[in-house]
């Protein structure tokens, strides 16, 4: 599938909007606080918004260039567009919503119906009213609805909002599903980190209308100079690795991170693997060297790249893990008492536990062995 180019410029309520960004197949998020304008940006894509000026392209397909004073109706857009409420119509069976975008705007069929019922697990409702469906049920019946328009593009603005803890873990699993088994490039709006790490490729921030940085999800959340938008008590990196072993009898799997050991609780892996977990910079304590007899599991050998003093009272480090980053939030005193200062070794101390198993993500392609 083609790649999406946006660089547009714009109206988003009070401010300016002035974003530029790639997109491939995965998914790309944007991410930043509520009236950052992410949704904005989606319906421009979408032609439900026109941009002051720019351009948009999708597998080569102009589809809006304020030069060229090309601008495509939302119809000839080839674009699937799922909302926060799933907009389902209510007097139509699941099986009569599914197919109605494709109906509707006379779309021939590339994707095999049975195929997007199977990948969302809607097997057993086609025959249901939106009416008697759980929240989750219904929104995954609106990606099935957007999937089978056949769309070059998939635009998703915060479409786990509306729903309960619980129901976005049931559904994350089907979005992830769609993300690894077709190629589609999937735009995902979100103000919530957990998904974003879970679940994006890229990831695009986005504060009052301007686009603060974009690049792949693990280089983005390693930044210290983002912290005020990612948010600094829910900041992390991501790490990848490869799960080499799975101890069953204690409930945990040993993850090799660029050559460092990594021991996780959790259930549902099997050796070999390669996943990616968010660890939070809260949850990395310092030492100067490896600590013996200690209860704390992973002490993992770093190097020091980046100290930022983000108040008072705290500081935020930046790690060197081999070719990745971790971060950690210790107070200052301890960083002025321990001579902290970049291209200083230390050991970072993690306990297994703290390792956010629910964003864990198994990854579509295993590094190099």
């Amino acid at each position: 599938m083609g790649l999406l180019e946006v660089s547009v410029t714009g109206e988003a309520g009070e401010f300016r909007l002035d974003a530029g960004f790639e997109a491939s197949s995965g998914i790309t998020a944007l991410f930043g606080h509520s009236g950052a304008g992410k949704t904005t940006i989606l319906k421009m894509i979408a032609g439900m918004t026109k941009p002051k000026t720019g351009r948009i392209v999708a597998g080569g397909r102009v589809l809006f260039d304020s030069g060229a004073r090309i601008d495509l109706p939302p119809q000839a857009r080839q674009v699937g567009f799922v909302f926060q409420d799933g907009r389902l119509f209510p007097h139509l069976s699941v099986r009569r919503n599914l197919t109605y975008a494709r109906w509707a705007g006379r779309r021939r069929a590339t994707r095999p119906f049975g195929e997007v019922v199977a990948l969302l697990g809607l097997e057993t409702h086609l025959d249901r009213s939106p009416a008697t469906l759980s929240g989750g049920e219904r929104q995954r019946v609106a990606i099935g609805r957007a999937l089978l328009s056949d769309p070059a593009i998939l635009l998703m603005d915060e479409p786990l909002s509306s729903l309960d803890q619980a129901r976005r873990l049931e559904i994350l699993p089907y979005i992830e599903a769609i993300r690894d088994e077709t190629a589609i490039p999937i735009v995902y709006v979100s103000h919530e980190i957990d998904e974003v790490a879970r679940l994006a490729d890229t990831v695009v921030v986005l504060e009052q209308g301007r686009m603060l940085a974009a690049g792949p999800a693990a280089e983005i959340f390693g930044r210290l100079d983002l912290g005020d938008t990612l948010g600094r008590q829910e900041a992390g990196a991501l790490v990848e690795g490869i799960v080499r072993e799975v101890e069953p009898e204690y409930g945990v799997v040993l993850i090799d991170a660029d050559g460092a050991r990594l021991e996780l609780v959790g259930e549902g892996f099997s050796a070999g693997e390669a996943v990616r977990l968010r660890i939070r910079a809260r949850d990395v304590a310092i030492a100067l060297q490896v600590q013996a007899g200690h209860s704390i599991r992973n002490q993992l050998p770093c190097v020091v790249e980046e100290i930022v003093a983000t108040d008072p009272a705290f500081v935020e480090l930046a790690l060197k893990l081999g070719s990745q980053r971790l971060r950690s939030r210790i107070t200052r005193k301890s960083a002025d008492e321990m001579g902290i200062s970049p291209g200083k070794k230390v050991v970072a101390l993690l306990k297994a536990v703290s390792v956010e198993r629910r964003v864990a993500r198994h990854l579509r392609e295993r590094p190099p062995q």
